[in-house]
């Protein structure tokens, strides 16, 4: 019993030092908007801007380690990858090729990711959305 009680005394001390490691959760000033018609925008809002663009919702999960350090690393892999605040600065073609990767990586299902829509409800794209989405991008 004692060796259980060390554990858990251990584990718990191990927690709240773990939580003096802070990620930055950082949203920089976006430099524009996103020039997109209100149902597209409303879809990517919903559905992606918490991790690519700079308008992150941080929630309180995002505060505690080892979570913060998992969301922190998910919001600074996405807008490496695409970030919709950057989006005004792309050539046409880049803008292009962006938004048929969007498409395809949402009919694939690989977007968003498995693990953010039970934490986010409404954030997955239905047929009507997608389709909305798909209209869009051949249109850039």
């Amino acid at each position: 019993m004692k060796l259980v009680k060390k554990l858990g005394l251990g584990l718990a001390i191990l927690f709240l030092l773990a939580q003096l490691v802070r990620p930055e959760r950082a949203n920089p000033p976006a430099p524009t908007t996103l020039d997109a018609p209100p149902e597209v925008l409303s879809i990517l809002r919903e559905s992606c801007y918490d991790c690519h663009s700079n308008e992150t919702h941080w929630p309180w999960y995002s505060h505690v380690a080892p979570v913060s350090w998992l969301v922190a690393h998910d919001v600074d892999e996405g807008r490496e990858h695409l970030n919709f605040a950057d989006w005004s600065s792309l050539d046409a073609r880049a803008r292009r090729e962006l938004g048929e990767e969007i498409i395809e990586e949402i009919d694939e299902g690989e977007m968003p990711l498995w693990f953010y829509t039970p934490l986010h409800p409404g954030s997955d794209v239905d047929a009507d959305e997608l389709a909305t989405l798909r209209k869009w991008a051949e249109g850039l």
